[in-house]
């Protein structure tokens, strides 16, 4: 139910700022997704605290995740292109397109170190093969499949997750590695988070606000793509060099 709300609010948003060139509409646009911001922080930190985290929620959070993005650049590509026409509309595909890619490569990476490094969350996706059952067959079986499929192709190698899982699995000196592991990979994460929704949220505002959403699109397409690059490369790097000193 917090999901979903949440997902409303960004359905919302994406209405106000299909009027973005109103200055008031951008800016309930803005307090909308700070409203969706909440509802997903709160979400699963209330599944936790009540013990109903699942794999079903888990898909269901990144629906809705992916459903407000998708009712905010509707609502702008849609005002923009009653201005300067329907090309604009493959500005907008191409910049969903790079979001996808950029947001499974942070979600992968968020979700894989909090697994190696806590012993919490999901096995990662390329390792861990969903088992059939209520939550994980049929249309959310599916879903699941293609969402962890995402992941496994944005995270971490396959390479990697194999070897430190058979490494922490007959080692027993495991909480030794997971703290090398801590301090080595804890300063990526956070660089990381340049990629959350967070950012994509103000930037979204203030090029809206200035009326000029197309250089927020543009900024999605060229400098996070950089950024999801330079920080992919960094990772494979270190991932290698931990490899070898373990």
């Amino acid at each position: 139910m917090v999901s979903l709300t949440g997902m409303g609010c960004g359905v919302l948003a994406g209405l106000a700022y299909y009027h973005y060139r109103d200055s008031l509409a951008a800016s309930i646009g803005f307090c909308l997704m700070i409203a969706w911001h909440i509802a997903d922080g709160a979400d699963g930190q209330l599944a936790r605290l009540t013990n109903t985290q699942s794999e079903l929620g888990k898909v269901l959070d990144g629906i809705c995740d992916y459903v407000t993005f998708i009712s905010v650049y509707a609502g702008l590509a849609l005002a923009m292109a009653r201005q300067d026409g329907a090309s604009v509309l493959l500005l907008v595909a191409l910049a969903g397109a790079c979001h996808a890619a950029q947001s499974a490569a942070y979600e992968a990476e968020r979700q894989d170190y909090v697994f190696w490094a806590w012993k919490r969350g999901s096995m990662p996706a390329s390792i861990r093969p969903v088992v059939g059952n209520r939550e994980t067959s049929g249309l959310f079986g599916a879903l699941l499949g293609a969402y962890e499929f995402l992941q496994s192709l944005m995270g971490n190698s396959v390479g990697f997750n194999r070897a430190l899982y058979a490494k922490l699995d007959a080692n027993p000196a495991g909480d030794e590695i997971r703290a090398r592991y801590r301090e080595r990979f804890a300063p990526a994460i956070r660089h990381w988070s340049i990629l959350s929704s967070n950012y994509r949220t103000l930037a979204i505002f203030i090029c809206a606000f200035i009326r000029a959403p197309a250089l927020y699109f543009c900024f999605e397409i060229i400098v996070l793509s950089a950024v999801l690059f330079i920080l992919g490369r960094q990772q494979s790097a270190r991932a290698a060099s931990f490899i070898k000193e373990i």
